[in-house]
């Protein structure tokens, strides 16, 4: 009998804001809400972004206002949505206008004209150089240079990225800024956060799920697809000695792309048990995915955290996929909406999946989903937001250009389409199942997805079946996406609004929609309507996956099946306690008032604190221990 992965616990934080509690989707869907609810996300957003501190049940603003929460939603509203969501990319990253990308300077030492070039690839010095010089960095356009005692400053060339628009995080906030951050770099910044908003949205104390699971049954699979490549990770391993800069000895552990799993593993959960870290460019969330799944299904593990941290807003990444033709330039969108009269288009809707489109979004994000078997989350009353039965990924196959799509994502969408069937029947899959597209916005996706939902859709005899692409809001957040997609999809059963593709205007001519319905605008189905959703990804190299998500009343329906009445009357009543301290959290970080999870140094275990036997190994502040009676998986050879 297998296990039922459901989902008790997610979160996160991407450019719509926290992810927990459904936070960021409600900013997605914001104008489609009740008042109230419009104010906890402004009253959110308040606080994360610091515009404004909680103190005796009032806001006080910046300026020194002081004021309530209606006021500050009147006041600080707009402005605050604005900070979200893609935009243009805002100089508390860098300076899209003033980019440096090539560096040089003419000195004058010793009567003599020296040429010293500074690029992050290569510095060239003539043989006859100064034996004393030094590089100090001033400004993003000013640098100084010592030269055997004397002292040159020179202006940096700087030009401007043609591509300015990013699903950044909300303006103004800053993770290192809520621990102990220690030069960090930003993707590890935002795993501590987002890590600790799945595990406290939960409602239920780590302590209490960890005295229930042996310390080997617990799993954590994380990673980014690029690493870490701002200053504080690889991209300041690659660029400080070539900058006359000192190069740390954290530039390289800390770029590594499983770090995400390591940060969670060692700060946060203090788990022992499996870990790993799947990398496949877009897919990655899901390849990390699949592996917890199947781990749980087969009794391997009782608990999984699987996450993601991208942080790849970057001048260098940005120029990288920019000139491969991948991201949406200004002058393309501008041409796109055929605007002569003036310099920059509408950055918000720089994304456009299946419209008229001319490259993708990057975007930042960190998303983490707490899994648990159904046997635990009937015990301990979780939260169930839904279930992910199965993941099906699946490579191109021979093909010419190692990033251009290929043949996978049928394989993978076509079998989610079958194993769903099976759960829901083909009424349930072809009416009551909505489709979280890739979606990226570029020319070659918009033709090729359509293809794979088309084919797939009609083969089971859909008509109409509703396309979605979370990242006509969010950016393309690379590894990921997959948890941005998963995570805004369950707002969907909490307030049964479908978020349309508000972005794009119209379906582009060379899209393939029979079967499908590409939903361009925010639609009411309703809390119950959807029994499912298929999320699908088709990345760089090869790598397609896509998941079952099963929605909350599914499940339950499915797990009345499994428990009798009286034990689901017993998990009732247990959930009970858990909403509410899981709304409790959502509450206090509202306010302001829930810091991050990141316990340094703590309880840190040695081998002379572990007690070991040939029948078992116990762990200090575990309740169970790590059994050694293992079975032999091939007692049939002996």
């Amino acid at each position: 009998m297998a296990r039922l992965p459901v989902i008790v616990g997610f979160g996160g934080i991407n450019s719509a804001g926290r992810t927990s509690s459904h936070q960021a989707y409600r900013r997605i869907v914001f104008d489609l809400l009740p008042s109230s609810i419009q104010q906890n996300v402004i009253l959110d957003l308040a606080t994360l972004t610091n515009m404004a501190e909680h103190k005796n049940g009032m806001w006080h603003t910046e300026d020194g206002e002081v004021l309530d929460s209606a006021s500050l939603v009147d006041r600080m509203g707009d402005s605050l949505l604005a900070q979200t969501l893609i935009r243009r990319i805002h100089p508390s990253l860098f300076d899209v206008d003033h980019v440096v990308l090539h560096k040089s300077a003419t000195l004058s030492a010793n009567h003599s004209e020296e040429k010293l070039s500074f690029t992050t690839k290569t510095r060239s010095l003539p043989k006859d150089r100064p034996t004393n010089w030094q590089v100090t960095e001033i400004s993003d356009t000013l640098s100084e240079v010592t030269v055997d005692g004397n002292l040159e400053t020179f202006i940096k060339d700087t030009r401007a990225l043609s591509v300015k628009s990013a699903g950044q995080l909300p303006t103004g906030f800053d993770p290192s800024k809520l621990y102990q951050s220690r030069n960090h770099p930003r993707g590890l910044q935002m795993t501590v956060y987002g890590a600790s908003d799945a595990v406290k949205s939960s409602g239920i104390d780590w302590e209490t799920i960890r005295s229930k699971v042996a310390p080997d049954q617990m799993a954590v699979y994380a990673a980014n697809s690029i690493g870490q490549m701002d200053d504080l990770g690889f991209g300041g391993m690659l660029k400080s000695a070539l900058m006359g800069k000192r190069t740390t000895s954290k530039h390289l552990p800390l770029g590594y792309a499983q770090m995400p799993a390591d940060f969670v593993n060692a700060y946060i959960l203090g788990s022992v048990g499996n870990v790993g870290t799947a990398i496949g460019a877009c897919a990655t969330y899901f390849f990390n995915l699949e592996k917890a799944i199947d781990g749980i299904k087969t009794g391997k593990f009782r608990v999984a955290m699987v996450g993601g941290s991208d942080a790849p807003i970057t001048p260098e990444i940005i120029e990288g996929f920019r000139t491969m033709g991948a991201l949406a330039e200004d002058t393309a969108l501008l041409a796109l909406d055929q605007i002569s009269n003036r310099e920059e288009p509408d950055h918000t809707r720089s994304c456009r999946p299946f419209a008229q489109n001319c490259g993708f979004t990057i975007g930042e994000s960190s998303q983490w989903t707490l899994l648990m078997d159904d046997e635990l989350a009937i015990e301990l009353g979780a939260e169930i937001f839904g279930s992910i039965p199965a993941v099906f990924s699946h490579a191109d196959g021979h093909k010419k250009s190692i990033s251009a799509p290929g043949i996978g994502n049928y394989l993978t969408m076509s079998k989610a389409m079958a194993y769903l069937e099976n759960i829901i029947g083909n009424e349930g899959l072809t009416e009551r199942t909505f489709i979280q597209a890739h979606g990226t916005s570029t020319p070659q996706n918009r033709v090729t997805e359509s293809h794979v939902l088309s084919k797939a859709a009609t083969s089971f005899g859909a008509s109409a079946m509703p396309v979605v692409a979370m990242k006509a809001f969010l950016g393309h957040s690379q590894g990921t996406a997959g948890g941005d997609q998963l995570h805004l999809s369950l707002g969907v059963w909490k307030d049964g609004i479908l978020p349309g593709i508000i972005t794009s205007q119209a379906v582009a001519d060379d899209v393939y929609q029979d079967g499908l319905k590409f939903q361009l605008k925010h639609e009411v189905y309703g809390k119950d309507y959807f029994e499912a959703a298929l999320l699908n990804s088709k990345g760089f190299g090869g790598n397609n996956a896509t998941a079952v998500l099963l929605s909350p009343n599914q499940t339950m329906r499915m797990l009345g099946k499994r428990y009798s009445a009286a034990q689901m009357d017993d998990y009732k009543s247990k959930n009970t306690q858990v909403t509410e301290s899981a709304e409790s959290y959502n509450q206090a970080a509202i306010k302001g008032e829930a810091l991050p999870i990141y316990k340094f140094g703590f309880n840190v275990l040695g081998g002379e604190d572990l007690d070991i036997s040939n029948n078992e190994i116990r762990l200090p502040s575990y309740d169970i221990p790590v059994s050694l009676n293992l079975e032999n998986d091939f007692s049939d050879l002996k």
